[in-house]
């Protein structure tokens, strides 16, 4: 019989693939599901799903009042609701489902997107780093059930908390409809996602320097006006297009047109070094090769799947990648290939089934 799950995140649900695929996955195998998340000044209508969407509005936007007042919206918006289970995903909606789960006869799920109190915009502030680092060390424990994007957090948070956490990656789903790899010429290098701090992008600007290649940014974020600036200051304007946000259904169609992917974080952050991003998986099901973070997880994927070039966020080390692929077109096309293997096996069918067993044995 199926169960009655509601899950909370703080965005405001317009661009969240994995929560997307997540309850999709859910209803679809007979839960009734409804997400929430909040009403932000840009917020668009949402697209029907096979599941129900809330958004919350909040007076704070960012900040502590915003998690405080936006943790308390959510435990007086759900504390007469009747449902079997709150997913609350990342540690900035785990306060609410801890107080949630001691009041009502409820089953918890943590889903950790990222270890929160490790990303870089948490770690460079020392006290608001140990206020989340206390939120994960006495609220995971509550969870009847947790699971995280890979096997480096999965491990890290089964330290902290002592609970078991299951591995479901951000893999998109196999699509026999999916557009063929056709890079556009002039050829340019893809960038997808927040425009946020460690995400190599300024490097890959001027890296630019060094190449005859255009960069495409899709996203926006902290960063998107001083990259702006930074792109004017360098005279770069004819190389670097800001592309802005793209309707997830829309993404795949310019990642296909895309010749090479960006994928190549700064250290500065456990959540950064041990995560597998979302656009690894999104280059891979598109056939594109990519230059890829040197980092444990991606090492481990690459030593069974070669789809791109391991490099550190350095403008010298990402321009000398990148004229190697242009200057080696074998290496390319083989890395082509294995794109397309790696998509059989790193893919949400797969996924999905591990993710309704977890939901199954609550």
């Amino acid at each position: 019989m199926g169960k009655r799950i509601i899950f909370t995140v703080v965005n405001d649900l317009q661009t969240d693939r994995r929560m997307e695929r997540i309850c999709s996955t859910l209803a679809g195998a007979g839960h009734d599901v409804l997400l929430i998340g909040r009403r932000m000044p840009g917020s668009q209508d949402l697209p029907v799903k096979n599941y129900r969407t809330q958004r919350l509005r909040c007076r704070f936007n960012k900040g502590k009042l915003f998690y405080l007042e936006y943790n308390l919206r959510l435990w007086f918006h759900l504390l007469f609701r009747s449902f079997d289970v709150l997913g609350t995903v990342d540690a900035d909606t785990l306060p609410a489902g801890w107080m949630l789960r001691r009041l009502k006869r409820i089953k918890l799920v943590f889903d950790a997107h990222e270890w929160f109190s490790q990303v870089p915009e948490v770690v460079c502030r020392p006290g608001v780093q140990r206020i989340w680092e206390w939120v994960e060390r006495n609220f995971i424990p509550a969870a009847d059930a947790a699971y995280t994007v890979c096997a480096s957090i999965a491990a890290r948070y089964e330290q902290i908390s002592g609970k078991p956490f299951h591995v479901i990656m951000n893999a998109p789903p196999l699509d026999a409809h999916y557009p063929n790899h056709q890079p556009e010429d002039p050829p340019f290098i893809l960038y997808q996602g927040a425009l946020n701090r460690g995400r190599g992008i300024e490097a890959m600007i001027m890296a630019l320097h060094q190449l005859d290649i255009r960069l495409v940014l899709i996203g926006e974020g902290d960063l998107s006006e001083t990259l702006r600036n930074m792109v004017q200051r360098e005279g770069l304007q004819q190389k670097v297009q800001f592309a802005g946000w793209v309707a997830p259904d829309e993404l795949k169609y310019h990642t296909c047109k895309a010749w090479l992917g960006l994928n190549v974080s700064e250290n500065q952050g456990l959540s950064y070094y041990l995560s597998l991003n979302n656009k690894f998986f999104d280059y891979i099901h598109a056939g594109l090769p990519s230059l890829i973070n040197s980092f444990p997880e991606y090492l481990h994927l690459m030593q069974q799947w070669e789809v791109g070039i391991a490099v550190d966020a350095d403008a010298d080390m990402l321009a000398a990648a990148v004229r190697r692929l242009q200057q080696d077109p074998e290496l390319y096309a083989r890395l082509q290939h294995n794109c397309r293997e790696a998509a059989k096996i790193l893919n949400w069918q797969r996924e999905a089934e591990k993710l309704k067993v977890i939901y199954a044995q609550l």
